[in-house]
């Protein structure tokens, strides 16, 4: 018998909660000051990559906004199902 199964809702309005606010803080970041992308890929990932997309605007940051919610979203069911699946 599980007793110690997952709010699988709460978890999941939590991810989209955490989600939105990392993408928007990230999103702003790279609007003031946008040398932080080949910053960030330098010297956290080790990785020397160019970017040359500057595409910004409010329809831009909705639809990524939406594809990383449901990414993440599906990641997190993916880890309750596998949690509640597995007995200790």
């Amino acid at each position: 018998m599980k007793t110690d199964a997952l709010d699988t809702r709460r978890l999941l309005k939590v991810v989209a909660v955490w989600t939105s606010i990392v993408y928007t803080v990230c999103y702003a970041g790279v609007a003031l000051y946008p040398p932080i992308r080949t910053l960030f890929m330098r010297y956290a990932l080790h990785a020397d990559a160019a970017f040359a997309s500057d595409y910004f605007g409010f329809g831009y940051y909705l639809s990524w906004l939406v594809i990383w919610n449901v990414v993440a979203l599906l990641a997190a069911w993916l880890f309750v199902a596998l949690y509640d699946a597995m007995e200790r």
